[in-house]
Parts: C-alpha cells; sequence; structure tokens
C-alpha cells in the first residue's frame, strides 16, 4: 500500500491564550485554537467573510515556546498534520480532527500589531543599516530569522 501525505500549513490569530498541561508522564502538551478568515463571493453577488476556527495541539519544547511567546490575538503559523481521536465522556461517543504542529513560527511583534520578528525572538536586531536578512538559524522546532528593522508587511505575503 502506498504511503499517505499528511501536512497543514495555517496561518491565523491566536482565539485564546496557550493553555500548557502535562502528561500523566510528565510530557509537556499545548494546546490553542487559530481563528482563520476568508472570503467569498456569495450567490447573491457579495462577498462574504468566514472565520473558520482549527484546534492546535503542540508537544514537548515547541509546546512550551508557543505557551511562553504567544497570547490571545497574535499572529502565527503552523506546520503540522490532521490527527483525529475519539473518547467516550458521559456515555457518549466523541470525536475530534486538530493539528498536530511540528513548526510553529510567531508573526508580528510583541504586541500583536502584525509586524516583527518570526519566530517568538525577542532580542535586538544585530542586523544595523542592511535590509538584507541574515541566513535562517533553526533551534529545534522554531525558526529565528534576524529580519533587521524593516517591519513586515503582510500584503507583501503571497498567500
Amino acid at each position: 500500500m502506498a504511503r499517505s501525505f499528511n501536512q497543514v500549513v495555517l496561518m491565523g490569530n491566536l482565539t485564546r491564550d496557550p493553555e500548557l498541561r502535562a502528561t500523566p508522564n510528565g510530557q509537556q502538551v499545548c494546546s490553542f485554537s487559530l481563528a482563520l478568515n476568508r472570503s467569498y463571493k456569495g450567490a447573491d453577488g457579495n462577498w462574504q467573510e468566514v472565520t473558520d476556527y482549527i484546534d492546535i495541539v503542540a508537544w514537548g519544547p515547541l509546546g512550551e515556546r508557543v505557551a511562553q511567546y504567544l497570547s490571545k490575538g497574535r499572529p502565527c503559523l503552523v506546520n503540522g498534520r490532521l490527527q483525529s481521536r475519539s473518547w467516550e465522556q458521559e456515555g457518549q461517543k466523541r470525536s475530534k480532527v486538530e493539528v498536530v504542529a511540528q513548526d510553529v513560527t510567531f508573526l508580528g511583534g510583541a504586541g500583536g500589531d502584525g509586524g516583527g520578528q518570526s519566530g517568538g525572538y525577542q532580542g535586538g536586531s544585530s542586523n544595523s543599516g542592511s535590509s538584507k536578512p541574515t541566513p535562517s538559524k533553526k533551534q529545534d522546532d522554531v525558526v529565528i530569522e534576524d529580519i533587521g528593522d524593516e517591519p513586515i508587511n503582510l500584503d507583501d505575503i503571497p498567500f
């Protein structure tokens, strides 16, 4: 049987503060939800705005960093995979599809203004006077890139 492909890329804003918990065996897990806005032209010819809400789970050190640096309203980019799970609660079978994050890029500044650095990096810029970004440095699952003092215009992103 051929292997399947399961990959999700989402960019949106957190709907609530991340919730960091520990499993009984001590593994850290962080849960949060993203609001994804989209628009489409309805049958009447008018543009309609719709928001989808997607639950995200980040495990281990990635979950710890998400809980530390992100908060309600902050934008982020999540790369991950879809996972479905089911359980029984009060005699009823329940199920859920969620995204298991493999990489989270923090977007916007510390105030969530939509412009700033990626990767949740809080340090100052060492790229004075240059408009060319320095090469990306990978630290576990978070990409840290020094983009200088220029804010990112989200309208320039092609997706």
